[in-house]
C-alpha cells in the first residue's frame, strides 16, 4: 500500500480499479486546516488525464503491472504480433491497445509490452527509430533554408513533417515522443 506521502512522479497507484501513474503532485499546508495532496495522474490504459486532490495520509493499493521486453514480428488481421525475447511466446496486440506508437514499429523492433492484471495495456517503443520516406513532394535545389518543412509518409504509414531536401528513398531520424524529425541517416 502506498500513501500520498509515498507519492512521487511515475508512481503507479490504482484508483477506482484503474492503474493510474503519477505525472505531477502537490503537497500543500494551509495555514488554517489539513494538509492535502494535489496531484496530476494519467489512466495507464486509457491515456486520459485526471486532477485530483487526496487527504493527507490516504492510502493506496499497489496496481499489479508488469513489463516484458518483447520483440515487433509483424501485423496481420489479428493485430501487432510480438514474441518475449526470453521465452519465444507470440501473442497479438490489438492497434487500439498500441495507441499511436503503431506509427513507430518496424520488424524485429526491440519494446517493452507493459502488461495490467496479465493483459497488454500499452507498447513502450525507442525514443527514435530511423524510417524510410515513401511518399512525399519532390525536394527542389537550393532549397536548403532551416526550418521549411513538407509532409512525408513513412514506411508505417505515419506522416512526419521534414525539411524540403528530404526526398522519396531518403532515411530519417524520428523522435518517438514528440514524432519530429530530428536528422537523415546516412547508410
Amino acid at each position: 500500500m502506498y500513501s500520498t506521502a509515498d507519492f512521487k512522479k511515475n508512481l503507479k497507484i490504482l484508483i477506482d480499479n484503474d492503474p493510474y501513474v503519477v505525472v505531477d503532485f502537490q503537497h500543500v499546508k494551509p495555514g488554517k486546516g489539513n494538509q492535502f495532496t494535489r496531484t496530476k495522474l494519467k489512466n495507464m490504459i486509457t491515456g486520459s488525464n485526471l486532477e485530483r486532490t487526496f487527504k493527507s495520509g490516504e492510502k493506496f493499493a499497489v496496481p499489479d503491472v508488469r513489463t516484458r521486453d518483447m520483440s515487433f514480428l509483424y501485423k496481420d488481421e489479428s493485430g501487432y504480433n510480438f514474441m518475449d525475447k526470453e521465452t519465444y511466446e507470440q501473442m497479438s496486440i490489438a492497434g487500439d491497445d498500441i495507441g499511436e506508437n503503431v506509427n513507430y514499429l518496424l520488424e524485429n523492433l526491440d519494446v517493452t509490452v507493459l502488461f495490467f492484471n496479465n493483459k497488454p495495456i500499452g507498447v513502450d517503443v525507442p525514443n527514435a527509430v530511423n524510417l524510410t520516406v515513401v511518399e512525399t513532394d519532390p525536394g527542389f535545389k537550393g532549397n536548403t533554408v532551416t526550418n521549411v518543412f513538407k509532409p512525408a509518409k513513412m514506411q508505417t504509414g505515419a506522416v512526419i513533417q521534414v525539411p524540403l531536401h528530404i526526398n522519396e528513398g531518403d532515411v530519417v531520424r524520428v523522435d518517438t515522443r514528440t514524432g519530429d524529425y530530428v536528422s537523415r541517416v546516412n547508410e
